[in-house]
């Protein structure tokens, strides 16, 4: 089958033939993959920027952690019924070794394999998940729109990491897919205002435009503070969420916050940050990491795609058969698309 892989740390990808996964271990299934979706993390991947180091001793490794597809095979422990099913896939794979584990303290594992990243992941045409992390997909939903499931649950953890109440302004920097379903989850909290700002992101932009978010504005050739001064004219933000992983921006971000506001930090940085703790004590701010989600979010947002299926799918900008997922990533680096979805042949057909 045909696989995208890494094989080396160092910038690159190869999409090449590899021999199909075929050997399941207990509790294990074989997931026939309909569509997968390209992220900010297998760009970084592909670029081979700083943070993925551990992805060492698992080259050659295929990439893809956004996706749905149907079940065809099950190992030991599978109930029957698994067979046949259509799932999206948690891809954080626990060790079942660590303290945590034994405590049965799934979210502080020591030991996970991402999907993707430190296991074979998705952009194949078959792979290997264990069946705890299957979360079956509503019945007729397009595999397309449950390959989003995945970054959407991101998004809806930045919004509850940030605990945004009804009538709160909100600013979310960053329009790529993140920013564009934090945006749409901040809504769905009952923010007053949502602003949404790029730096050269014309098309994603765009896409916010026609999910309905107008108040929209691109930093290109100004600052940060510049793009937004129409909305602070009249006052600071409660609430800036940061989905871009610029850390420059950082500092800029927690100075368009109101006392006692808060930042929270989606975005994945490759550099430290230096801010000013005097001014961040007096005014009473607050900066909050966000990553991935819990368990109990997946049938949240599940549920949120099945609800709002004609609004999402203006989240995908672009639909490509695996033999096309090099020219997807270069749509999806050159940010001339939001998210990009690679479909298996026989779906793509």
């Amino acid at each position: 089958m045909l696989a995208l892989q890494k094989l080396r740390p160092e910038p690159g990808i190869t999409l090449r033939e590899v021999a199909a996964p075929a050997m399941l271990g207990e509790g294990d299934v074989l997931i026939a993959v309909e569509a997968t979706g390209i992220c900010g993390t297998d760009l970084h991947i592909a670029a081979w920027t700083s943070g993925y180091a551990s992805m060492r001793d698992a080259m050659p490794v295929t990439l893809g952690h956004e996706f749905c597809g149907v079940i065809r095979a099950t190992g030991a422990g599978v109930p029957a019924a698994a067979m046949g099913q259509r799932v999206t896939v948690r891809p954080s794979v626990l060790c079942h070794r660590c303290a945590a584990c034994a405590a049965g303290d799934a979210d502080h594992c020591t030991g996970r394999k991402g999907i993707g990243i430190g296991r074979d992941g998705a952009l194949a045409a078959k792979v290997i998940a264990p069946w705890e992390n299957c979360v079956p997909a509503p019945e007729g939903m397009a595999p397309d729109i449950a390959a989003l499931t995945e970054p959407m649950t991101v998004c809806h953890e930045a919004v509850r990491t940030a605990d945004i109440r009804g009538g709160e302004r909100v600013l979310v920097i960053g329009p790529g897919t993140i920013g564009q379903g934090i945006a749409l989850f901040a809504e769905a909290a009952g923010a007053s205002e949502v602003v949404i700002v790029g730096h050269g992101d014309a098309a994603r932009l765009a896409t916010l435009n026609e999910l309905g978010f107008h108040a929209t504005a691109d930093s290109a050739g100004s600052s940060l503070a510049a793009a937004v001064a129409p909305w602070t004219d009249v006052g600071l933000f409660d609430v800036v969420i940061e989905a871009a992983g610029v850390p420059a921006l950082v500092p800029e971000a927690l100075a368009l916050l109101r006392k006692r506001g808060v930042l929270v930090i989606a975005g994945i940085h490759s550099a430290p940050v230096s801010i000013d703790l005097t001014a961040l004590v007096r005014d009473h701010k607050q900066i909050r990491g966000t990553y991935r989600a819990p368990v109990e979010t997946w049938p949240i947002v599940l549920e949120y795609l099945e609800h709002n299926r004609e609004r999402v799918e203006k989240l995908i900008s672009a639909r490509l058969p695996m033999s096309r997922v090099g020219e997807g990533f270069r749509l999806a680096a050159a940010k001339s698309a939001s998210k990009v979805i690679i479909l298996q042949d026989e779906v793509a057909a």
